[in-house]
């Protein structure tokens, strides 16, 4: 007992305060004591928590320092060139441009991170989390992009302080949505943006097509499709369907030319304009909505909600999909990623499946329900039909 009495002890508690509360306040008043974090690291049954939280709260430190390991590889195609089979340092410094001591370091960097692996006669392959970056363009493309997203973090609470968030980087990439006309974009306003997105698709696109069978409806809407790389897989899933795509002018205009190129023009009908003055086309029986609602403040996104409810018919539905604020053993992905990820973009916020159902319901819709996914990570799914009536007044 001699150990546990050498535990600090917790500050008195305010009084009135909840069970739950008074725990918390004990526990944090324990992990904020030097000594007490001494002594948990000495003693036998809780030694190992505490070498894992350390671990936890260093992983954090240097969380960027891990992200640029990952950078450098998929600029050099380390992947790719480790997939061909294991190779030793001098192979690795012709193959990769850099001299014997970088590729050490480097691949040892990897090794560290799962990325790699030591083999015999002191070669490296793949490994665990490195082989399924090989061929990956899509996952590849977003570690690119993400050099900009951290160019904004550079100053994490002029961010939150909203200076001049305008100016920063990864802004640039949407900057036309922020304007009062963003249907007047031109097509270098929107080329950046929309060629990530229709790279980025496929991460998602598989999730969404095996959670939901696309062959029981006859024609869809993607609203906000971009490019139309989503189109483009439905089809693949769905030969009878016939394809519909609505987003802004200069952006269709490249989703003409993606889906004529993979021979869907007789399938598809691109339209062009603005959610907020434009109707949404007519037609369809399922409408789709990709990683478009969390781009948008409350607003603007339960507009959007509104336009694809009226654009439906009774029978018809909608499929939300993007990654969710709040989904269980994710939830860093949505509050810390993507929150932080919007707000540099400008707009937008992550939503958890809650709220997006009461902004459903809102808009009009009823029988609203989550549908699973093997990767919620990637994308969590909302299925919603129009009520027949609509929203009620005071919620228009």
């Amino acid at each position: 007992m001699q150990a546990l009495d050498s535990a600090p002890k917790a500050r008195p508690l305010m009084h009135g305060a909840g069970w739950r509360d008074r725990w918390l306040a004990h526990r944090d008043a324990l992990l904020a004591s030097p000594r007490f974090r001494r002594w948990a690291a000495a003693f036998p049954f809780t030694r190992g928590t505490a070498q894992r939280r350390a671990r936890a709260l260093f992983d954090l430190v240097a969380g960027f320092v891990y992200s640029q390991v990952l950078l450098a590889c998929v600029r050099l195609r380390v992947f790719d060139v480790l997939a061909e089979g294991p190779q030793d340092v001098p192979a690795l410094a012709v193959r990769l441009g850099l001299t014997e001591e970088a590729v050490e370091r480097l691949l040892d960097a990897a090794v560290s991170l799962g990325l790699a692996e030591r083999r015999r006669g002191g070669r490296y392959g793949l490994g665990p989390l490195g082989a399924p970056m090989v061929g990956n363009a899509a996952l590849a493309a977003m570690v690119e992009h993400h050099a900009a997203l951290y160019a904004d973090l550079a100053d994490p609470v002029a961010l939150l302080r909203g200076d001049d968030h305008r100016a920063g980087c990864l802004s640039r990439y949407w900057s036309y949505a922020a304007t009062a006309t963003p249907g007047a974009a031109g097509a270098a306003d929107v080329a950046d943006y929309s060629a990530l997105m229709a790279a980025s698709q496929p991460l998602v696109a598989e999730q969404i097509l095996d959670a939901y069978p696309l062959a029981r409806h006859h024609c869809l809407l993607d609203v906000g499709g971009g490019e139309g790389a989503f189109l483009a897989q439905a089809a693949q899933r769905a030969p009878q369907l016939r394809l519909m795509l609505f987003d802004l002018p200069a952006v269709a205009s490249r989703a003409r030319e993606r889906l004529a190129a993979q021979g869907l023009s007789e399938r598809s009908v691109v339209a062009g304009g603005d959610f907020r003055v434009d109707p949404l086309p007519t037609g369809a029986d399922i409408a789709t909505l990709i990683r478009v609602v969390h781009d948008h403040d409350d607003a603007q996104a339960l507009a959007l909600l509104k336009a694809v409810r009226r654009a439906l018919p009774a029978h018809g539905c909608l499929l939300l999909a993007e990654p969710m604020a709040g989904t269980p053993g994710q939830e860093p992905m949505g509050d810390a990623y993507f929150g932080f990820y919007l707000l540099a973009m400008g707009q937008g916020r992550p939503r958890t499946a809650v709220r997006l159902t009461q902004m459903l319901e809102a808009a009009g819709f009823v029988r609203i329900r989550v549908l699973s996914t093997r990767m919620p990570l990637q994308t969590s799914l909302i299925l919603a039909r129009p009520g027949v009536s609509g929203p009620p007044a005071d919620m228009l």
